[in-house]
């Protein structure tokens, strides 16, 4: 049987999805670098900055296909999340006029935490790790009938994320490789289905949290450790179900990184190019300058810079 992800998750209804949140996303910039400038051999790289994206995260996309294609109900929107899935359904709720409920973990750091609170939202912490929060977040649906919006495993998710793939398409046509950080799958899968082998995606993993590697290894998602500099926005139990056929056709392999290269690159992207970055924003390129990843001679490689939901450059 053919996966739902495979049939809903088209190309046809990512740019369908593209024209309708465009009046509400930012086409973020792509700042083109030299990795000589991060301390490894000469190596022409984009980034692609959709940490300057509403929200501070990629994740407003998705938030807004959710609202702008389902059926609202009175009682609001609730979801489960890290952080940054959580401030975007809390902004794209602010922009619409719908009431939000946020379910987090208590690993959410306060920059997400404030974040979400600032949008008008209101926060819940449930539990230690977002599926602790995620079961808190299904009882209040039960409850209350909210519409959930699931971070990474529902197809506007899905959908919605695949336009930052349409949009890299655009701003590189000429593309090889795309490095993407992985947690449950939302970003990446969205991306696979729009590029569908066009370009090389390359999943990056903390090697605390390793869900879609090991879901490859096993041929299914699987249960995966959740711990790490980037639990707050890596590090569900396990990969998405929806995202995983997409994965495994069209994503070439899954790298992983230390946290130590994770921070490591986090300080670089502020040092050499001044751009903020959380722990799992700074991940794609932590394979790149740990040497996780490394490109063939004369290889076009772009980074997606994902996120910058943090409070680590104090102004």
């Amino acid at each position: 049987m053919t996966d739902v992800s495979t049939t809903e998750v088209t190309r046809d209804a990512i740019r369908a999805a593209e024209a309708l949140i465009r009046p509400h996303v930012r086409h973020t910039p792509v700042l083109e670098v030299d990795l000589a400038d991060f301390g490894r051999p000469a190596q022409p790289v984009a980034l692609k900055l959709e940490c300057l994206q509403h929200s501070g995260s990629f994740k407003a996309r998705g938030a807004f296909t959710s609202l702008l294609t389902r059926d609202v109900p009175d009682a609001g929107v609730v979801a489960a999340s890290g952080g940054n899935h959580g401030a975007a359904v809390a902004y794209a709720a602010a922009r619409l006029g719908v009431p939000a409920t946020i379910f987090v973990p208590s690993v959410t750091t306060p920059a997400k935490a404030e974040r979400i609170r600032g949008y008008g939202a209101k926060l819940v912490v449930g539990g230690d790790r977002y599926a602790d929060a995620l079961a808190a977040s299904e009882e209040f649906v039960a409850g209350t009938g909210a519409m959930t919006v699931h971070a990474y495993d529902q197809p506007a998710t899905l959908t919605g994320q695949g336009t930052l793939g349409l949009e890299i398409g655009q701003d590189l046509p000429d593309l090889d490789t795309l490095l993407v950080a992985v947690g449950g799958g939302g970003l990446i899968g969205g991306i696979a289905a729009w590029f569908r082998g066009d370009v090389r995606v390359v999943a990056v993993e903390p090697e605390g949290a390793p869900t879609l590697h090991r879901a490859l290894a096993a041929g299914e998602p699987v249960d995966a450790p959740t711990e790490g500099i980037a639990a707050d926005s890596l590090a569900p139990k396990q990969v998405g179900r929806l995202m995983f056929p997409l994965a495994q056709q069209f994503v070439e392999r899954s790298v992983l990184v230390t946290d130590e290269a994770i921070a490591s690159a986090q300080r670089s992207l502020w040092d050499a190019a001044r751009v903020v970055a959380e722990p799992g924003g700074a991940t794609a390129l932590a394979a790149l300058l740990s040497g996780a990843y490394v490109p063939e001679p004369g290889e076009r490689v772009a980074v997606l810079v994902c996120g910058a939901n943090t409070s680590a450059v104090q102004l």
